[in-house]
């Protein structure tokens, strides 16, 4: 099987296309009745789905998985349970199965950059969500010690309550963009012309 759109994704770090990749090429290989079960890098195609946030494909590719793999592959049983974790959304687990698996050399970085990304999307959460946050409830929520989330808020604006250990959370500006094309300003020139006369 050639799987050099998928390396190509890895090696420049696109890893929003892997999913896809992965989905296209077991289809193609399916179609044309080639067993491809055993040379299937399930782990890089649940991981893939799992950068994606499609959980429910990835639900769905672990329950298309042979049995051999579900419980011999030690790498997909790795990912299997990041996507476990964020399905009931225990989010410090998330966090500990990435760091619970020693990852393989391609791996790495999908999941390095998984993990940035989850990092980033939690803070927006609780920066949304939040007015004040206790500092160990950020910790939980960022996947980092206390001091380490203390630090990171702190650079991000936040507040801290050493007496209480909270945190006030620092609220970004909402900047909407109106976006005025061509059309709705000739719809408006008109509406006032009929206006006038």
């Amino acid at each position: 099987m050639d799987f050099s759109l998928l390396s190509e994704a890895l090696t420049s770090k696109s890893y929003e296309k892997v999913a896809d990749i992965c989905d296209e090429q077991m289809l193609q290989v399916a179609a044309k009745g080639v067993a491809f079960q055993d040379d299937w890098p399930y782990a890089i195609h649940l991981l893939g789905h799992i950068y994606a946030g499609d959980i429910n494909s990835m639900r769905f590719l672990w329950k298309s998985m042979p049995a051999t793999v579900k419980e011999g592959n030690p790498e997909v049983i790795a990912a299997w349970k990041i996507g476990q974790k964020l399905w009931v959304r225990d989010y410090g687990g998330v966090y500990e199965a990435i760091r619970g698996y020693d990852w393989s050399q391609e791996a790495q970085g999908l999941v390095a950059a998984f993990s940035d990304l989850y990092t980033k999307n939690m803070f927006q959460l609780l920066q949304s969500a939040y007015s004040t946050i206790s500092i160990q409830d950020t910790a939980l929520f960022l996947g980092m010690s206390e001091d380490d989330a203390t630090t990171f808020v702190q650079q991000q604006g936040w507040a801290v309550d050493p007496a209480s250990q909270m945190l006030t959370v620092k609220k970004q500006p909402i900047v909407t963009e109106q976006k005025l094309d061509a059309r709705k300003l000739q719809n408006l020139t008109e509406y006032v012309f009929h206006l006038e006369h």
